[in-house]
C-alpha cells in the first residue's frame, strides 16, 4: 500500500506544488470532503493512470453549506480517508484546516452565473459560491495539471468546467462515472445517514432515472411526461420527498420542456427523513448512438 504525505498548510501545499512542477512531475488533485469510498478511489486511481503526482484534498468546506444544513454532523475520520487514498494509488493528502483556507477577515468569492441558477442551486443558495471559491483555492493551492471530478455531481462538474475555462486556469478537467452499489444507489459519503429502512427504499431513484432514460431513448420528448413518470416510480416505491426532477440541456443546464437531439441531463434531488440524495443520468446526443457514461 502506498503511504501517502500528508499535508496541512496551504503555504507547504504550494511550496511543494512548484517543486514537483520544476521536476517536471505532471500533477493531478482529486478535490474531496472526506469520508472517502470506493467512489472517491476510483476517481483518485482514474487521476493515477494520467498523472505522475496524485494529490487528494480532504475539506469540509463550510461556505458550501447553508442554514440547517449537516456541516457539523458531516463525517470525518483522516485516518481512514489517508488508508483509503493511499490504497487507491495517493501520493499526497491535503487536509488544511478551515482557518487555513478561510482566515480572519476572508472576505472574497468566486460566482459562476449560468449554469448555477437551477437545479441545486436553485434550492441551495449560496452552494455554488462556495464550491467555486474552495475550487478556485485548491486549484492555487495545488498548482494541478488535471482534476478529476464524478459525474453523481453532474451540476458541480458544470460549474467548474465553466470557471476552469473563464479564469484561464490551464487545468484539465477528468469527468469519471457515477460509482454504483451493486443495487443501484449511487455512491456517496451521506449514504451512511440513511437508517435501514431508508436504505432499502434508496435504489428507487436510479430505478427511477432509468425509466425516464428508457422513455427518452424510445422516442417521447415531452419533458413533463418523462418527470411525471420519475416522480410516480419514486412516490410508489418510497416515502422519499421530492426536492426537484428535472431534464435539462446537457451543456447548459438549463431545465427543457421538450427533448431534442443533443445531449440532455435527468436528474433529480430526494430527501429521506433529513438525508438528501442526488443522483443523475447523462443522456448522449441521439444522433452519436453514444451510450453515457455512468
Amino acid at each position: 500500500m502506498n503511504s501517502p504525505r500528508v499535508l496541512t498548510a496551504p503555504a507547504g501545499m504550494r511550496d511543494e506544488s512548484e517543486r514537483l512542477r520544476r521536476t517536471g512531475n505532471r500533477i493531478a488533485v482529486v478535490p474531496t470532503m472526506g469520508a472517502l469510498h470506493e467512489g472517491h478511489a476510483s476517481l483518485i486511481r482514474i487521476a493515477r493512470g494520467a498523472a505522475d503526482v496524485v494529490i487528494t484534498t480532504v475539506f469540509v468546506n463550510p461556505s458550501q453549506f447553508g442554514p440547517g444544513e449537516d456541516y457539523a454532523r458531516y463525517p470525518r475520520d483522516l485516518r481512514r480517508d489517508v488508508e483509503i487514498a493511499g490504497e487507491a494509488g495517493a501520493d499526497i493528502v491535503f487536509a488544511p484546516p478551515a482557518a487555513g483556507v478561510y482566515p480572519d477577515g476572508y472576505a472574497t468569492w468566486v460566482t459562476v452565473e449560468g449554469v448555477t441558477e437551477g437545479l441545486e442551486g436553485g434550492v441551495r443558495p449560496g452552494h455554488f459560491r462556495g464550491v467555486a471559491t474552495v475550487v478556485t483555492k485548491i486549484f492555487n493551492m495545488t498548482r494541478p495539471h488535471l482534476a478529476v471530478f464524478g459525474q453523481k455531481d453532474a451540476q458541480q462538474v458544470a460549474v467548474i468546467r465553466r470557471l476552469t475555462r473563464d479564469l484561464d486556469f490551464g487545468v484539465e478537467i477528468l469527468v469519471a462515472p457515477t460509482v454504483r452499489e451493486p443495487d443501484g444507489l449511487a455512491m456517496s459519503s451521506r449514504n451512511a445517514y440513511l437508517s435501514p429502512e431508508e436504505r432499502r427504499e434508496a435504489p428507487v431513484l436510479y430505478r427511477s432515472l432509468c425509466r425516464g432514460e428508457v422513455l427518452l431513448r424510445g422516442g417521447e420528448r415531452d419533458a413533463a411526461r418523462v418527470t411525471a413518470e420519475v416522480r410516480r416510480i419514486i412516490r410508489s416505491e418510497s416515502r422519499g420527498e421530492i426536492d426537484y426532477v428535472s431534464l435539462a440541456d446537457g451543456e447548459t443546464l438549463r431545465e427543457i420542456e421538450s427533448a431534442g437531439d443533443g445531449p440532455m441531463l435527468l436528474s433529480l434531488a430526494v430527501r429521506f427523513g433529513a438525508t438528501r440524495l442526488i443522483d443523475n443520468v447523462p443522456i448522449a446526443a441521439r444522433h452519436t448512438g453514444e451510450e453515457p457514461k455512468r
